[in-house]
């Protein structure tokens, strides 16, 4: 038989799941659920904080125990890059994101700082180069109004980007197009890309960095851009909230067995 704060805990995600808790909304104050019979006051707090830990609440003083938003951002896996959007326009690709979620933006929402480096281990074997060799890294910290949502850093060979925009430390994309047009406006036109993506743990720094509630995982990508001869001009890692966006992936379905 599950403890009484892991029934109430049940039923109280059940009534968020069906809309009865409506996102934002406030739970109770569990002095109301203890006087309706719902248990001890240790019952009642046990079972928020197993609704915390699941990700359906959050927690905070002066705002007690709030449903969490279920709406989050489209996070376009390929159309975001379209060379159409930031060679022609000057939609980069988190106001893409914005853009296709009906979301408003600014531009300010996005933070950076540049700074010379010394390669790590990955950074060194995405470009082919020595661990401690000098890269440029700008990073970015990403928020909707004053919400983080992800951080991201972009890594670069110093012959790639020095006297572009993007060793610029200014805030906000990298002029107008952002990275990828002060590449291409530097004569590195993207051409493919690899993304790789896997859930973890947050470490203590990217709590505090990206406002995370207890239990919130983070989406970490890892993302690789080549032009046309294979070679590397940025290698990125950025750290995503993960309720904060639902990635969306559309392409056609390879075929080799038909490929000359």
């Amino acid at each position: 038989m599950a403890p009484k704060w892991r029934e109430l805990a049940d039923r109280m995600a059940e009534r968020i799941r069906t809309g009865e808790f409506a996102p934002g909304q406030r739970l109770p104050h569990i002095r109301d659920l203890v006087d309706a019979g719902e248990g001890s006051r240790a019952t009642v707090h046990a079972a928020y904080k197993a609704l915390e830990a699941e990700g359906l609440v959050t927690s905070s003083r002066g705002h007690g125990t709030v449903v969490r938003p279920r709406t989050p951002l489209e996070r376009l896996g390929m159309e975001r890059y379209d060379k159409a959007k930031w060679r022609d326009g000057d939609e980069v690709a988190f106001i893409a994101d914005r853009v296709a979620s009906g979301r408003p933006h600014r531009r300010g929402e996005q933070t950076q700082t540049v700074s010379r480096v010394e390669a790590t281990a990955p950074v060194a074997a995405a470009f082919g180069l020595p661990v401690g060799a000098p890269v440029y890294a700008r990073a970015r910290l990403v928020k909707e109004g004053e919400r983080p949502t992800h951080t991201l850093t972009s890594y670069y060979r110093p012959e790639h980007v020095e006297g572009t925009r993007i060793v610029d430390p200014s805030p906000g994309p990298a002029g107008r197009g952002g990275g990828f047009r002060a590449l291409y406006d530097a004569g590195y036109e993207i051409d493919h890309m690899r993304e790789e993506l896997f859930a973890r743990v947050p470490t203590r720094e990217e709590v505090k960095l990206l406002l995370l509630p207890a239990g919130e995982p983070v989406v970490e990508l890892r993302r690789t851009t080549r032009i046309a001869d294979g070679t590397v001009v940025e290698y990125a890692i950025g750290v995503h909230a993960a309720s904060r966006f639902a990635w969306s992936y559309d392409f056609k379905v390879p075929d080799s067995a038909r490929t000359p």
